[in-house]
């Protein structure tokens, strides 16, 4: 077995995994997962304000809380998407868990590396979570829409390349009601220095959407 150069950016994804959970942070806390910019509703009026007597309608709001991110894949997609990875992943520590949660998973098999990101962020509303969604995708051009998974799905793989070396990563976003899901993931061959073919990183990423979204809709609710 020959000795390995690997990029600098990558050379922290197989540290420990401490330093591997705040990497994955950083790969997933871009404009993928940033808050949505939230705006009260106007106070109602009262009948004696409104010729009609009526008030303004309530926000509508389905989820109340995000469900536990590393409980959201299962075990078998796991081992399919990570080989090597432990099932049971790595939550990323948040500043309110009802709100926002993550979970990491990562391996190096041989020279085969993956990385796995599910993040799950709950908003004020259905419009909070349209208008972030659609700033969001709109930042990340050149993909297409996932069909059949909530309220509206987007994905996009990019290639990219440093010192010789390929990483291909797939992100796709999913709104589902007041819900935001997000999955990042990406993989690298570090004996040929090629990355996955764009299908199947895509298609990837999209199954553990379709995971995650399916144990968003099961969990807690407002």
């Amino acid at each position: 077995m020959r000795n390995l150069s690997l990029p600098l950016a990558l050379t922290a994804r197989i540290s420990p995994v401490v330093v591997l959970a705040a990497a994955g942070w950083v790969l997933t806390s871009g404009p993928a997962t940033t808050p949505a910019t939230q705006k009260e509703s106007a106070a109602p009026q009262s009948a004696g304000e409104s010729p009609s007597g009526t008030s303004t309608a309530a926000a509508t709001k389905k989820y109340a809380a995000a469900p536990a991110p590393c409980g959201s894949i299962g075990a078998a997609t796991i081992k399919s998407l990570v080989p090597g990875a432990k099932t049971a992943g790595k939550e990323i520590p948040s500043t309110d868990t009802a709100l926002r949660r993550t979970c990491s998973w990562n391996a190096l098999k041989g020279y085969d590396y993956r990385w796995l990101d599910v993040s799950f962020e709950i908003t004020e509303s259905d419009e909070a979570a349209a208008k972030s969604y659609k700033e969001n995708t709109a930042e990340k051009s050149g993909g297409g829409n996932v069909p059949g998974v909530g309220d509206a799905g987007y994905s996009v793989v990019n290639l990219t390349t440093e010192n010789k070396q390929q990483t291909r990563e797939g992100v796709v976003m999913i709104q589902a009601s007041n819900a935001l899901v997000t999955v990042t993931y990406n993989g690298s061959d570090f004996e040929s220095k090629k990355a996955p073919s764009t299908d199947e990183i895509n298609k990837g990423a999209i199954k553990a959407a379709k995971e995650a979204v399916a144990a968003l809709e099961s969990g807690q609710k407002a």
